[in-house]
């Protein structure tokens, strides 16, 4: 097994409140590796270090075997980590196309744009017809598709989603998560953080279970499907 992001003791304060403490983890070349969790666990908040928008107390984080733990954002990115954020965060008056060209920014981005806005309409036919839409005016589950294609966009080698399936339909989750699974199986890495357990972890080749914190499980996404602690916690089983 091939780590392509290593965090290791990572740990994280909001003044003296700690967001994180010592969470180590593997993310393998071409896997799907799900954070699951309630909220206010510390998923999002460890997206955002990985990101390099929040710095961490301590801790290493490693990329393709560099330490990026100090690196702003905008370089995590130029290094090929995407981030589709909670949300959504489409640019609502600006069209579809033009979403799309703002995730281009990337260096190895640009010479790509073109090929890689077909690409993107190809996987969402939905957004080659709204192509000339304002974003604002998208459904819920089409800004979701947005927003994926503008990472996309980037050329990322690791795609990190926070919370996909938030406030979608269930029609529309469906498809999110058959999404991500078309999307790994064509090579990319995915580190997929979610409230919805039981459809990240059914997709996922491993999982971690993050509380207060603190990963307190970990293994297979099927195995950790079968763990009576997640049952009960998480399943309601």
């Amino acid at each position: 097994m091939t780590a392509l992001l290593e965090v290791k003791d990572l740990d994280l304060f909001y003044g003296d409140a700690p967001a994180l403490a010592a969470v180590s983890l593997e993310i393998p070349k071409n896997e799907i590796v799900a954070i699951v969790g309630a909220n206010g666990a510390g998923k999002s908040s460890l997206i955002r270090v990985i990101h390099g928008i929040e710095k961490p107390t301590y801790g290493r984080i490693r990329f393709d075997g560099v330490d990026i733990a100090a690196w702003p954002s905008h370089r995590v990115c130029e290094a090929g980590i995407g981030h589709v954020a909670e949300g959504r965060q489409v640019f609502p008056n600006l069209s579809v196309l033009e979403n799309l060209e703002m995730g281009a920014t990337p260096r190895r981005a640009r010479a790509l744009e073109k090929q890689t806005v077909e690409r993107v309409f190809a996987l969402f036919p939905r957004l080659a017809e709204r192509r000339r839409q304002a974003a604002g005016t998208l459904s819920g589950g089409e800004q979701q598709m947005l927003a994926i294609g503008r990472c996309l966009m980037g050329q990322p080698r690791l795609i990190m989603f926070d919370e996909p399936s938030l406030g979608l339909a269930p029609t529309i989750v469906q498809e999110v998560f058959r999404i991500l699974r078309r999307l790994n199986e064509e090579g990319l890495t995915i580190l997929l953080v979610e409230q919805n357990v039981m459809a990240s972890l059914r997709i996922a080749h491993r999982g971690y279970v993050l509380e207060n914190g603190r990963i307190e499980l970990s293994g297979g996404g099927v195995e950790l499907l079968g763990n009576d602690r997640v049952r009960q916690a998480y399943l309601g089983l």
